[in-house]
């Protein structure tokens, strides 16, 4: 998983990716049941991040092709698992047609706000009955603690918050929507909470360092550390439960049939 669509800017590290939020890939784990990969299949891993699940799929027999637009990530990726395929592209710009037999993104999606763009690039990639298996953060994902991020920057004078929002958390109808439109039978659609566990006592500011960057853009240091401090107090009562960070996750798991 990795920002892609959105920026040239490369701003993820890889390391703090892999030691403190591994929860991605663990939950992606679930999504690769759901994918139900057959050996012998080639599958794209769109947003493959640092390669951990482009490295099950590996092991049940399929081959993958991992693309993440972070160079980061697909360094990190490669010297992980030099044996497997991971290339640098922009979900933006595929430039695949009917090679896959399914193409599979885990916590990718809500990165990028042109879905319909997206959306025709992963139907032009699957071959004719080939199948796309996401998930990604839905309409409520992260809100409170959005909604608190977005009141600390207000009241350090910053008037327009909300511009600098980098997440596209769609209904379940909206999304679905799309997918439609784009040529897709939606087979299957699901919106759930899933309150996620954040590692270490400094859980909930890693988090927010390692995907709400965008927010700070123009922000000092000495700031960003005082608003993320002031979150972490307003939220503790909410968010933090036997000496434990809970990231307020709600996600959206679809199933689409290239027909």
């Amino acid at each position: 998983m990795s920002l892609m669509g959105v920026t040239k800017m490369d701003n993820w590290n890889a390391d703090l990716y892999d030691n403190n939020h591994a929860f991605v890939s663990k939950f992606g784990e679930g999504l690769v049941e759901l994918l139900v990969p057959q050996s012998g299949e080639t599958i794209l891993d769109l947003g493959c991040g640092t390669g951990d699940l482009a490295s099950v799929l590996h092991h049940l027999g399929v081959k993958v092709i991992g693309i993440d637009q972070s160079e980061n990530m697909i360094e990190q990726a490669k010297r992980k698992y030099p044996e497997l395929q991971f290339d640098v592209q922009d979900a933006l710009h595929l430039p695949y047609q009917e090679e896959f037999d399914a193409v599979f993104s885990n916590a990718v999606l809500h990165w990028i706000k042109e879905p319909s763009q997206v959306l025709s690039g992963i139907y032009s990639s699957l071959k004719p009955g080939g199948r796309f298996v996401a998930e990604f953060g839905g309409k409520g994902n992260v809100q409170r603690i959005i909604d608190e991020l977005m009141k600390q920057l207000f009241q350090i004078g910053i008037n327009d918050p909300l511009q600098r929002f980098p997440f596209y958390y769609p209904s379940i109808g909206e999304y679905t929507t799309l997918m439609e439109n784009t040529g897709f039978r939606v087979v299957f659609a699901q919106h759930f909470d899933r309150p996620t566990m954040l590692e270490g006592d400094n859980g909930l500011r890693n988090w927010i360092e390692m995907f709400c960057g965008a927010l700070f853009e123009g922000v000092t240091d000495d700031i960003r550390h005082s608003i993320i401090t002031k979150a972490e107090h307003n939220l503790k009562p909410i968010l933090y439960r036997d000496g434990v960070w809970y990231a307020d996750y709600k996600r959206i798991r679809v199933i689409g049939i290239k027909e």
